[in-house]
C-alpha cells in the first residue's frame, strides 16, 4: 500500500516550505492572525448555539387550519 504510514514529518516540512514560497514570510503572520480570529469567532458562535435553549414549538393534537378560501381582490376600474 502507498498510504501505509499516512502523514510523515517530512510531508509537513514540505508543505511548510511550499506555503512560505507561495505567500512569503512577511504575509504568514497576517494569515495566522486572521485564522486565529476566525477560529475564536467560530468557537464563540458554536458555544452560543449550545448554550441557547432550543425553540421547540408545541404541536397540538388537532392543528387549527383556516379552511376558508382566500380572498382575491379585483382591481378597481377607472370611470371614464
Amino acid at each position: 500500500m502507498w498510504f501505509r504510514n499516512g502523514l510523515e514529518p517530512w510531508h509537513l516540512i514540505l508543505v511548510l516550505v511550499v506555503v512560505v514560497l507561495l505567500f512569503g514570510s512577511k504575509k504568514l503572520p497576517e494569515i495566522a492572525r486572521g485564522l486565529g480570529k476566525s477560529m475564536r469567532i467560530l468557537k464563540a458562535e458554536t458555544k452560543a448555539m449550545r448554550d441557547e435553549p432550543p425553540s421547540v414549538e408545541r404541536v397540538t393534537e388537532e392543528p387549527s387550519v383556516d379552511t376558508a378560501a382566500p380572498r382575491v381582490e379585483e382591481p378597481q376600474r377607472k370611470a371614464s
